[in-house]
């Protein structure tokens, strides 16, 4: 006899034509573990064993990578139902940067030889998780060009953009929370003051609002398309 429960969750693999990987995980019985992480959390750091793939249930993670002389470089922030670590399935030995929770937040940590096995069985699952992996890729090449050709005042509008979320809802607005001007200005390799002016600058023009988080509306646009 089949649980009912069970079914119901099964049936909801399917949303408005897209696959929702948090159904799945909950439904096909893949072995892993669930973990939380405080704010400031570290995650895991370079040099640590690649061992499993993770998937973010709640809260947001901030990637980063550190050279020799201890400069460090954001390369993404990621929210609710992204994955992250998936150089383990690349035969990568170690991790190469470092992941650390921005608020409070609950991972899946889904083993290696698990990932692989489900990759292989689950094409719906396969599906959704190689769209992911392009989807992520193309936003790195986009950030190289744009860190390349672009100002600073544009580099700082698209990653606010970006991190607010547009095109996944359809609303004029989007709400950013929990990332510092300093995380700004890793992610779009300049200075805080220089971020701190034009976060002033884009308010002042009634792009963004601040209140305890960041609204940002999408008139910010303008900043990226105007030459």
């Amino acid at each position: 006899m089949v649980n009912p429960s069970r079914k119901k969750s099964r049936g909801t693999l399917a949303l408005k034509g897209g696959f929702d990987a948090q159904a799945f995980l909950d439904s096909a019985g893949v072995s892993r573990k669930v973990k939380e992480f405080q704010k400031g959390g570290v995650i895991f750091s370079q040099g640590d064993p690649a061992e499993s793939v993770l998937y973010i249930q709640k809260g947001g993670v901030k990637l980063s990578v550190v050279n020799e002389s201890g400069k460090e470089a954001v390369i993404a922030i990621l929210g609710p139902g992204d994955f992250f670590g998936e150089g383990c399935l690349a035969a990568q030995p170690v991790r190469i940067g470092n992941a650390v929770a921005l608020h409070l937040s609950t991972l899946l940590l889904i083993d290696k030889k698990e990932m692989l096995k489900v990759l292989h069985e689950q094409h719906a699952f396969s599906d959704r998780f190689i769209h992911f992996m392009l989807a992520r890729n193309i936003r790195v090449e986009e950030d190289l060009v744009d860190q390349l050709f672009n100002s600073s005042e544009k580099r700082l509008a698209r990653t606010l953009l970006l991190l607010a979320r547009y095109g996944k809802e359809d609303s004029p607005h989007g709400v950013l929370s929990n990332v510092s001007q300093e995380t700004l200005a890793e992610m779009i390799g300049t200075t805080r003051p220089r971020v701190n002016f034009f976060m002033n600058k884009f308010r002042k023009l009634g792009f963004i609002k601040y209140n305890g988080s960041i609204e940002v509306n999408t008139s910010l646009l303008s900043v990226v398309l105007h030459d």
